[in-house]
Order: C-alpha cells, then sequence, then structure tokens
C-alpha cells in the first residue's frame, strides 16, 4: 500500500517551457547528512538508481497544485514537479515539506516568492501594501475589485496574496454569482468590469486558483465572463459554441466517468487558451506557464486512461476494420485515433514508447492500409497524420509491418503502394498532402535510420522488396509523360518548349518534380539498387526528356537528378551517359535558353564545371570530341574552353605513353595503363555490381565501339587519310530512343575512341588536319544541334 501512495514521476522544466519526464520510482524524505538537512529522495523502480535528490530548503516556495502534485524551483530556470500516482502520497509529502518549512499544510504554497527586483523596492513600499484586503463582493464595487486585479499583475509579491486572498473566501464563485446577476439585468459596465477581472485572475497563474475556474460548476460562467470584452461592440458567444455547436462524440462509450470528466474538461480549457485569451506575444512569456502545465499534465492522465483501458481500444480497432462498419462511423473512428496520437506527443520519449507499441499490437498498421484506401478525402487526410506519426516515431516498425505483409498478386494493395498511390492521386492543385507523403516515403527509404546494429539486414531486405515491388508505381507518372514520341521528329526546330510528350499541367509538373526529388535521393543513398533500375529502365532518357518542359522548375529537377548521378563519378553511369548521348537534351536546353541569364543557364554551366574540376576523363573525351563546336561561341565563362584544355592535355599524355609503349614493345601494354584499365573495372562506391549486367553492358558496349573503329578506318580509306565527318546517328547509339529530341549534326570531330578515361590514338589519325578543318567550319553565332 505504501509503495503505492509514494509512486511517482518525477518532471523537470526544459528551456522551452515544456515537461520532460526523468523517471518513475518512489519517493521518500529523509535527513541526509552530507547535505545537512531532510531531503526529498526519489528511487527508480526499475533499477533502485537514485532519480532525483533535492534538500528540503527553508526558503523555497513549493506549490501543490491538482491534488497530486508538488512543484518548486530549485535554481534559475531549473523546475522540478512530482506527479504522485494518488492523492494520500502527494497529502503525505506535502505535509513533510510544511512540517520542516513550519507552515500550514492547508496551505498550497510555502512561501512569497520575492525576485530581486522586489527585494530592491521592500524598504520604498509601505507595509500595508503586503496585505490585499479584497473589496466585498458587491455589484457596487466591481470597478474597485477590476482595478485592484489589473494593478497586482505587476507585482509577485502582491499577486501571491491576492491568490491566497481568493482561496481563502472563496471569492472566485462569489464572483460569478454576480456575472449570472449581472447578464439578467443585462448590466453592460459590470459584465465589462467581471470581464478584467477574470482575466486578471487567470494570469495570476496559480493552479489552484484553476482547479476552481475549471470546475465543472464554474468553467461555464468564466467563459461567460470572457465574453464581453470592452473592445468589442457585440460579446462572442463562446458558451453557444461549447455547448451546441461543439459536440463531444463517443466513437465508443465511455463508462469512467472521471476520464469524460477529464476530457470536457481539457478541451474547454484548450479552447479558453487558444480561442479566448489574446496571442501570448502581448504579454509577458510567462504569465500562462501554469496554464500550459495544467493542459500537459490533464493530456498525460488522458491518455495514460485510455491506454490502460484494454477493452476500449481493442473496439475502437474492431470496429475500425469491419467491413460492416459504416462510412461516417469508420470517419470519427479514424478521427478519434488522430486525436489520440495527437495527445500522445506531450508524453516523454519513454511513455511514447509504449504508447506507438500499444497501437501496433492491436493493429493500427492494417487498419490504416484500409481507410487510406478509401474514397472520403477526410478520412485518407486524417489516416495520413496518423501514418506520419508512426513513422515519425519508428520507420523500422512501419517497414517491418510491409515486408511482413502477405505477397498478393496485386501490388497496389501493399500499404507503401496505397501511400505513393495517394500521393500521385493528390486532388489538391498545391499538392499539399502530396508533400507530406513523399516526406514520409523519403524516411521510409532512408538508409540513416535503417537499424544496421540490430538487425544487419534491415537495408538490404527493405531496400529489394521497394525495389522489387514498389519502385514501379513510384515512376509509373513519369515514365508515361515521357513516352516516346513516333511524331516528335515532325515537329519544328521552334517548338521544343511545347514538345506533346512533356507535361504541360502545372499540377502534374509538381507532381512530376516530387517524384524526381525522391529518385534524386535514391540515387545519393541507393547506390547498387537504383543504378540497376535507371540502367535496366534507361531511365535518365526518360527524365532528360523533361528539359524540353515549359516549367523551369521541372527542367531544373531533371538536370539535378543527372547532376547527381555525374557527381557519383561512377564509371558506369558515365558509360550509360556515353553510349545513350545524354548530354544532347542538356546542350539542346542551354542553347535554347539563348543569352538569358537565369538559374537553368547557371546550373547547366555548374554540371559542366564539376566536370572540368573533377577531371572526369571519359565525360570531357565524349563532350568535347561531340559537342564543342555548339558551345565554343561561349565566352562568358571558360568552363568550355577549359574542358578543351583538359581535353588536349589527356590527348598528349595519351601520345606519349603510346610511342613509348611501341618504342618498349609494339604489342605490350603499358604498366600505368593496364594498372588504370583493372582499377577502372572496380566500382567507385565499393558495393557489388551485378555480374550479368556488367558482362552485357561490356559486350553490346565492346561491339558498339569495334563498329565506330571499323566506321572511322573506311572512312580515312576513303578521303586519302583525312577524318570525314560521321553521319549524325554515329554519336547515338543503336538502340538510342532519342527520336523525341532535336537530332544531332555533330561537327567535324574525330571518332570517339573509347567510353574510359584512357585516350587512345590511333596511327592513322591526323589530328592536325582535323582542328583546321574544325577551324573552317567554325559558324558566326551560337549553333543549335539539329538535323
Amino acid at each position: 500500500m505504501s509503495d503505492t501512495r509514494r509512486r511517482v514521476k518525477v518532471y523537470t522544466l526544459n528551456e522551452d517551457r515544456q515537461w520532460d519526464d526523468r523517471g518513475t520510482g518512489h519517493v521518500s524524505s529523509t535527513f541526509v547528512e552530507r547535505l545537512k538537512g531532510t531531503s526529498l529522495l526519489v528511487r527508480a523502480e526499475s533499477d533502485g538508481s537514485l532519480l532525483l535528490e533535492s534538500k528540503i530548503s527553508p526558503n523555497t516556495a513549493y506549490q501543490k497544485q491538482q491534488d497530486t502534485l508538488i512543484v518548486w524551483s530549485e535554481a534559475d530556470n531549473y523546475d522540478l514537479a512530482l506527479s504522485f500516482q494518488e492523492k494520500a502520497g502527494c497529502d503525505e509529502i506535502w505535509e513533510k515539506i510544511c512540517e520542516v518549512q513550519g507552515k500550514d499544510p492547508a496551505l498550497d504554497i510555502t512561501q512569497d516568492p520575492i525576485d530581486e527586483s522586489e527585494e530592491e523596492r521592500t524598504d520604498e513600499i509601505p507595509e500595508t501594501s503586503h496585505l490585499v484586503e479584497l473589496p466585498p463582493c458587491e455589484l457596487g464595487r466591481l470597478e474597485e475589485i477590476a482595478d485592484l486585479v489589473t494593478s497586482v499583475l505587476s507585482s509577485p509579491i502582491r499577486r501571491e496574496k491576492l491568490a491566497l486572498a481568493l482561496m481563502n473566501e472563496d471569492y472566485i464563485k462569489k464572483l460569478l454569482g454576480l456575472f449570472r446577476v449581472c447578464e439578467d439585468l443585462d448590466n453592460r459596465e459590470g459584465l465589462h468590469h467581471l470581464y478584467e477581472i477574470v482575466r486578471g485572475v487567470l494570469f495570476l497563474n496559480k493552479a489552484a486558483l484553476f482547479e476552481v475556474m475549471f470546475s465543472d460548476d464554474c468553467i461555464m460562467d468564466v467563459v461567460g465572463c470572457l465574453e464581453y470584452d470592452p473592445a468589442l461592440v457585440q460579446p462572442k458567444r463562446h458558451r453557444e459554441f461549447l455547448t451546441k455547436t461543439a459536440k463531444f462524440k463517443e466513437v465508443i462509450p465511455i463508462t469512467d466517468s472521471e476520464l469524460r470528466q477529464k476530457i470536457h474538461q481539457t478541451y474547454r480549457v484548450q479552447y479558453i487558451q487558444d480561442i479566448i485569451l489574446p496571442t501570448p506575444s502581448l504579454f509577458e512569456e510567462n504569465f500562462l506557464s501554469t496554464l500550459n502545465s495544467f493542459l500537459f499534465f490533464n493530456k498525460v492522465e488522458i491518455v495514460s486512461m485510455l491506454q490502460e483501458d484494454e477493452k476500449f481500444l481493442t473496439e475502437v480497432f474492431a470496429q475500425l476494420t469491419d467491413e460492416a462498419t459504416d462510412d461516417s462511423k469508420r470517419r470519427e473512428l479514424v478521427n478519434f485515433v488522430k486525436e489520440f496520437c495527437a495527445f500522445s506527443q506531450t508524453l516523454q520519449p519513454q511513455n511514447r514508447d509504449a504508447f506507438f507499441k500499444t497501437l501496433a499490437n492491436l493493429g493500427i498498421l492494417p487498419a490504416l492500409e484500409i481507410v487510406m484506401g478509401m474514397d472520403d478525402l477526410q478520412v485518407r487526410a486524417a489516416a495520413t497524420d496518423i501514418f506520419s506519426y508512426l513513422v515519425e516515431f519508428s520507420p523500422s516498425m512501419v517497414r517491418e509491418f510491409v515486408m511482413q505483409e502477405p505477397q498478393q498478386t496485386d501490388d497496389d494493395v501493399l500499404l507503401i503502394n496505397v501511400v505513393i498511390k495517394q500521393m500521385i492521386c493528390d486532388s489538391d492543385p498545391e499538392l499539399g498532402g502530396a508533400v507530406q507523403l513523399m516526406g514520409l516515403l523519403r524516411t521510409l527509404i532512408d538508409p540513416e535510420n535503417m537499424l544496421a546494429s540490430t538487425n544487419k539486414t534491415e537495408k538490404t531486405e527493405f531496400l529489394s522488396f521497394f525495389y522489387k515491388y514498389c519502385m514501379h508505381v513510384l515512376t509509373a507518372p513519369l515514365l508515361a509523360n515521357t513516352a516516346h514520341d513516333k511524331n516528335s521528329k515532325e515537329l519544328q526546330e521552334g517548338s521544343a518548349k511545347i514538345n506533346p510528350v512533356c507535361p504541360d499541367n502545372f499540377q502534374t509538373a509538381q507532381l512530376l518534380a516530387l517524384i524526381l526529388e525522391l529518385l534524386t535521393f535514391c540515387v545519393e543513398h541507393h547506390t547498387y539498387h537504383i543504378k540497376t533500375y535507371i540502367m535496366n529502365k534507361d531511365l535518365l532518357r526518360r527524365v532528360l526528356v523533361l528539359m524540353n518542359s515549359k516549367h523551369t522548375f521541372l527542367a531544373l529537377c531533371a538536370l539535378r537528378f543527372m547532376r547527381r548521378i555525374i557527381g557519383l563519378k561512377d564509371e558506369y553511369y558515365n558509360r550509360y551517359i556515353i553510349k545513350g548521348n545524354l548530354f544532347e537534351p542538356v546542350i539542346n536546353a542551354l542553347l535554347d535558353n539563348g543569352t538569358r541569364y537565369n538559374l537553368l543557364n547557371s546550373a547547366i554551366i555548374e554540371l559542366f564545371e564539376f566536370i572540368k574540376v573533377e577531371d572526369i576523363k571519359s565525360l570531357i573525351a565524349h563532350i568535347v570530341d561531340n559537342f564543342y563546336k555548339a558551345l565554343e561561341s561561349i565566352e562568358y565563362v571558360q568552363t568550355f574552353k577549359g574542358l578543351k584544355g583538359r581535353y588536349e592535355q589527356e590527348k598528349d599524355r595519351q601520345s606519349q605513353r603510346l610511342s613509348s609503349r611501341y618504342r618498349r614493345d609494339a604489342r605490350s601494354m603499358d604498366e600505368d595503363e593496364e594498372l588504370w584499365f583493372n582499377d577502372d573495372e572496380d566500382d567507385d562506391d565499393g558495393e557489388p555490381v551485378e555480374k550479368r549486367m556488367e558482362d552485357d553492358f561490356s559486350d553490346s558496349y565492346g561491339k558498339y565501339m569495334e563498329a565506330k573503329k571499323g566506321a572511322a578506318n573506311g572512312a580515312n580509306g576513303a578521303n586519302g587519310g583525312k577524318t570525314g565527318i560521321p553521319p549524325s546517328s554515329a554519336a547515338v547509339s543503336s538502340n538510342s530512343s532519342t527520336s523525341s529530341l532535336k537530332a544531332v549534326s555533330l561537327p567535324a570531330t574525330p571518332v570517339v575512341k573509347t567510353a574510359v578515361v584512357g585516350l587512345v590514338d590511333y596511327p592513322d589519325d591526323e589530328d592536325d588536319e582535323e582542328e583546321d578543318e574544325e577551324e573552317e567550319q567554325t559558324p558566326r553565332k551560337r549553333p543549335r544541334l539539329s538535323s
């Protein structure tokens, strides 16, 4: 019995004026020799460790609140609270504190707190000012009472004295009796005075007064007094709203009368704080700190009482998932669970853990899977909020549930696919819900919050699951809006910005931008899985179609996706880009942008500047060989001349190596070159790459390069050893599907020798003659890449 009576929670007030739970234990009051005085000790019930050791100081102001709370301050900005499980335990410790300080246990505060400014003014204040005498509670004295309440707010001492006087004389209930009389007489002047009085009493910030004012007998009269603001021509109708408009819906009957009363009280007090009282910025920050604490502890108590009622929550989830439940009933159930989760945010981390584990055990995730697929927008919105609470609490719990779902033939029934579908089908023109859901998906697929220590396979298993069952659902709108258009060749040169395969609808463009943002995140964090997906689906080519969009933000998203890929400096990606000639749409966008100095221009130039600074040799060779003629007229930045310089330097190095190699042995490979080729086959990020994909890619790429080399040699023979202009299709792979973009008319350049970093010159190449021929064909203005 004594253990239960002495069971407490220890709270401390943090910098944000929120109570932090320090643990649960049992309190005792004993003499501590080291502290030389009687102290409050709280030992944790879990391991017996010391949670609190606080000497009862004779000068510390202790406050008893709500019959089960004792609050005090030990130092500047360090407040403590003990929340007792039983009133009897609180009374017992309170009596011990009062005994040490020589105070009457009947009081709810043991000291008058005096700040430094008050101490400095003590000598200047007449003795009578410490004694607050309340005028008789009569209609004719309301103005005098209002002036008194208003005048004490600036003095902590007088606030304490007034609060004691109001409690001792049961003055609050007498004032509320006068309110009813004034309202019956329509005495507006008296009602205005009562508004000032009640608001001032609230700003006294005393829990004991709140207990009286927010009791069932008094709270509606308190709300009534606050309706008659003198600044308003007509009084507000707050009571009408609380009693008629705001309906208390019991989705499942609550049998505990104490719980029901606590819910009513909390709702009404929250209404007073949020709706009736002025915004806190108009007053001192701490004027209503006790009111915040009052609401905080009420919410903690409500969540605890509901959580302990297993029958109630079991019934809630049973009805929520029952197919026989009608839509209106299900809507009320979902809204209840949403409010329940919102209240849980007041709990401390360990208590919140227990709360969400309870919900998980009751089947919250299967229930969400059902309600998120419903047609009712309100239900879906509430379900999304609940899902966000769960993901923020424990992404691993959601991932575990998803992977345990039975793999049905229709992937659309999987929870993540339901979330993706809801994101794609968001009817809001601003896509507010889609943005929220995209953030949740990003959290779920983020390897940083996957528990490598407890479950080493979570990352591998979940990402494999996601790319197998969910990625095709996420990319479906992107692939549908960038489908190959057979008639694109018929488009005139000036019609690039109205390409029919690009979404002109602003909402669709926003959705594609969200999807691209998520895919860009995947490129950065899912090295192997996203690489395989991009290459198998030729995804980058489809994304770059969006460079033609009239919505610049969407073109920038597509460019950012490519920039992240190049930023990895992965040679597999580089070969894929070269083989597909995927710089063409980017350069077309730069040329279409003309001389405009805007974000698109800067972003494209930054992409090439990165390639130059990082000296990505294979890409530099590809760009200079195929596009330098179109880019050399851009002289307001030195980026493209710098690329050409890098290219020439590498070419000279390769020529020196080649001649050195032939001097040694025409058939032996230079040691450094051999090492480079060996190193090149290693994946930059260290993760294994699927061998089948690597072999297929290497074989097809080798055949492609052999064909190119043969064509080049043939052209050289036909032209008497001079390098001719290759056909425009030579720079595009045989399986390229870029007919929706502008075809490239290649300038006179040497044939691309290889896609890897090493540039190997063949003996029959005459570079000087090629350069002379290029100079003769240089156009006078910036060319477009066109056929």
